[in-house]
């Protein structure tokens, strides 16, 4: 698939773009790629959307080198790119830091945001100095793309993709670009509270969904039902599934994430 890019006064945004139909953005979990979605983006598009998936700042193709990566930052991002699709209101799907991310473009520009989906959504909380000194030796120029590829095989407890040594392999490949693993160290330790402090503003319609077995939560369960709640949204658990439901089951995260769109159009 093409790579197609979004001018912004601090850098560019890559992203691919497939389909037709109601737009759908795609943003992936900090240390991924667009490709996260490689799977469920042909099952949106083979029921009538126009999904276009995009890379977060510093990762991928974007550029690497960016002055902000907070959840606002990437929040931004979203809204400028659905502004520059002239094609909304926009359904936004994000994981992890990047559900963050929607609540808060949700937050700031409603018009242009017609329901969110946010897959093991890191939306609250702080980050300890302690773990941010532990994440400074973790994720050296040295061993930290090695360190941070050994932990990504942990958020997929139950199978992996039969491409995912080959994705591994990508991922890894492009964490040794220069600038690109300092992005994802910025971006791990970065403040969530913009995106806490905006749950309440959030009008549209939420899914969230969590994978059962996510190492990253002591209680999954507990914290997509806590997160649904603030949002007045619903949950759906994804049993057996860790971190990126949507890529160790698609077959059972797909069909969710369908149904919720094609029930709020």
């Amino acid at each position: 698939m093409n790579t197609l890019f979004l001018e912004q006064a601090q850098g560019t945004i890559a992203f691919d773009d497939s389909g037709t139909g109601p737009l759908v953005v795609c943003v992936p979990s900090l240390g991924d790629l667009r490709a996260e979605y490689r799977f469920l983006t042909p099952h949106l598009t083979a029921a009538g959307y126009r999904v276009v998936s995009m890379d977060l700042r510093g990762h991928g193709e974007t550029s690497p080198t960016w002055p902000d990566y907070s959840a606002g930052a990437i929040g931004s991002d979203m809204i400028a790119l659905v502004r520059s699709l002239d094609h909304g209101p926009a359904f936004l799907i994000g994981t992890s830091m990047a559900a963050g991310a929607g609540v808060w473009a949700a937050a700031e520009a409603p018009d242009l945001v017609a329901g969110l989906v946010l897959i093991d959504p890191f939306v609250r909380g702080t980050t300890s100095w302690l773990t941010r000194l532990i994440y400074s030796v973790l994720f050296t120029r040295l061993w930290g793309p090695a360190a941070w590829l050994q932990y990504y095989a942990t958020l997929y407890p139950s199978r992996k993709p039969l491409d995912f040594k080959e994705y591994c392999a990508t991922l890894q490949a492009n964490l040794q670009q220069p600038g690109r693993l300092e992005a994802l160290h910025s971006m791990m330790t970065a403040s969530k509270a913009a995106s806490e402090a905006r749950l309440g503003r959030v009008s549209k319609p939420v899914f969230v969904i969590m994978g059962s077995r996510d190492p990253d939560f002591k209680t999954p369960e507990a914290e997509a039902k806590s997160l649904a709640a603030s949002l007045h949204g619903r949950y759906q658990m994804v049993k057996g599934a860790g971190h990126y439901p949507h890529t160790e089951m698609p077959e059972v995260t797909g069909p969710l994430v369908l149904s919720f769109l094609q029930s709020i159009q």
